[in-house]
């Protein structure tokens, strides 16, 4: 048997450098624009429905019940918070991926709530808000005749 070199083969790409080190370089380039920039889109978020209630559940910790703010416009819901700066006084991180400073997070809610019920209480550092949905948006089950 022979072997044929098939023309249709791509060269094979040597890596000058170890190709693990490149993905590092191109993935701190892509993150350079990011750097200093605080949100919370890694904290961890639930929204469910009940079948009265959207109930959101937010992880926050640290932050104190007086440094959030919740707000709601249609079904734009809106939490704003501040995580104090650390004091970095004689310290040097290795890692470092606590966002600090302000931050906030919109969320567009599956169906209109009654905005004058909402509920909201923090507990062991999980924001909840019970929002009791509007008839029109509970679901009604239609008899069959």
């Amino acid at each position: 048997m022979a072997l044929v070199r098939n023309a249709r083969t791509l060269p094979v790409r040597r890596f000058a450098v170890d190709p693990f080190e490149e993905f590092d370089r191109m993935l701190s380039e892509f993150a350079s624009p990011l750097q200093g920039r605080t949100d919370w889109m890694s904290y961890p978020i639930d929204l469910y429905e009940t079948d009265n209630d959207l109930v959101l559940e937010m992880a926050v910790p640290g932050v104190r019940i007086e440094d959030l703010d919740i707000s709601i416009e249609g079904r734009q819901l809106s939490v704003r918070g501040r995580l104090p700066e650390a004091d970095e006084n004689g310290r040097r991180y290795w890692l470092q991926t606590i966002a600090r400073g302000d931050v906030s997070r919109t969320v567009k809610l599956p169906a209109a709530v009654e905005v004058d019920r909402i509920r909201a209480h923090v507990a062991d550092g999980m924001l909840v808000l019970t929002m009791p949905k509007l008839a029109e948006s509970k679901v009604h089950k239609i008899a069959i005749e």
